[in-house]
């Protein structure tokens, strides 16, 4: 039992160290050719947005903003499939512990 307490701790501190480097990761999504660009962290806040001049019509604010939401859906994309390669070795977790229905 002691050496499965061991393991399961030894786990949790590789999940921690695993959702620091996440954390601290930077994804880029951009949408129209370049127009726009999100940065996000690896935990999908937005940390970052650029949008090119060029990008920008008084006159159609709902392109602007179709693209924003692109280039932020595609930096949250590149963060979540980080995460799941990252964290899917370790979602894997401690083998069934017998009598404990697991």
């Amino acid at each position: 039992m002691q050496a499965i307490l061991a393991q399961a701790q030894q786990m949790q501190q590789h999940i921690m160290e695993a959702q620091a480097q996440l954390a601290e990761a930077e994804f880029t999504g951009v949408a129209g050719g370049g127009l726009v660009t999100a940065t996000v962290n690896g935990t999908g806040e937005l940390i970052g947005l650029v949008i090119q001049p060029s990008a920008v019509d008084p006159d159609d604010t709902e392109t602007l903003a179709d693209l924003v939401l692109a280039a932020v859906r595609a930096a949250n994309a590149e963060a979540q499939q980080a995460a799941a390669e990252t964290m899917g070795p370790l979602a894997g977790g401690l083998p069934g512990l017998p009598g404990l229905g697991m």
